[in-house]
């Protein structure tokens, strides 16, 4: 038997697969398409203090490659979620994760704190790729400083494992991941989409109503690898790899790049049971290998 199972924080998954937040719905929404049981986890779309209907459509557009969107955050809000959503991922058996973002350092600690008492949410995945409104719509995942507060208001909030975000939209990713974990985080995930433009050339008008949004898909998999490959080699704890992954291949990429586990996103929209594949084509893999153990995989790259 191939050992699949991984740990991020204090969470202990069966299998290092992953499905994305924004992509797997409140994460319920696939149980017609695969068995979600057999995934090591599912992340929810993200959820806010108040319910947000998100930007004007269109709000997706494909791309070469891949897709833009600009979704804005659309969900139900923390309140409507633990009374709505949440009674439905009671009985399943693998890890919940919800995402979690805010327009202010406080609002991120307020959704943690509501959710605290639930046992079925097994930690949070932190995205600082949101306007700070009370720094005239700056990111807080681009400054250092910022991300230091929200994830030290985060770890202040809960005793659940922890993760966050990281965007790509950066000059230096390794200087924001070193100040996530030195406020608290026990992993990081990586990397968030790329801000991207699509033309429609006979109107002269963006693809999306907001104009810019963000890309996803194979088009940034090397990107997102390289990002992956930094931020393993500058810090200690579990790196989660997404971006353009699409068969078992890419995982095993990411792995021998240093991800501890990966999340598949785009990819749900094209085959949405598209997870069980890559989880028995890594198992296959690791066997045909002689590699017992996933994590004997990770950070394997050999340089030189």
């Amino acid at each position: 038997m191939i050992d699949l199972s991984v740990k991020i924080g204090s969470l202990e998954l069966k299998n290092p697969v992953l499905v994305a937040s924004g992509t797997f719905g409140y994460g319920t929404e696939y149980s017609k398409y695969l068995d979600v049981n057999k995934l090591g986890g599912i992340i929810t779309k993200t959820i806010t203090l108040s319910e947000r209907e998100g930007n004007p459509l269109p709000r997706i557009a494909e791309t070469p490659c891949g897709m833009l969107n600009s979704i804005g955050l659309a969900n139900v809000g923390v309140e409507k979620f633990i009374e709505e959503k949440l009674p439905g991922l009671t009985e399943l058996n693998t890890v919940v994760i919800v995402n979690v973002a805010g327009n202010t350092v406080e609002e991120y600690g307020l959704v943690v704190e509501k959710f605290q008492g639930y046992d079925r949410v097994d930690g949070f995945e932190i995205n600082i790729s949101c306007p700070n409104v009370e720094k005239g719509g700056l990111a807080f995942g681009i400054d250092p400083e910022l991300t230091h507060k929200v994830v030290f208001r985060v770890r202040e909030a809960t005793d659940k494992t922890v993760i966050v975000k990281l965007t790509p939209n950066v000059t230096d990713i390794t200087s924001i991941a070193v100040a996530a974990v030195e406020a608290g985080a026990d992993a990081l995930s990586l990397i968030n989409t790329i801000l991207g433009l699509g033309i429609d050339i006979e109107t002269r008008r963006p693809l999306l109503a907001r104009g810019v949004g963000g890309l996803s898909g194979p088009a940034i998999k090397p990107i997102a690898l390289a990002k992956v490959y930094q931020v393993a080699k500058a810090v200690s704890v579990p790196v989660i790899g997404i971006g353009g992954i699409t068969c078992w291949q890419d995982a095993v990429e990411f792995f021998i790049a240093g991800a501890t586990a990966v999340e598949v996103g785009t990819w749900n929209f094209v085959e949405p049971d598209g997870t069980i594949d890559i989880i028995q084509g890594i198992e296959e893999f690791c066997y045909k290998k002689n590699i017992d153990n996933i994590t004997d995989l990770v950070g394997s790259l050999r340089e030189g």
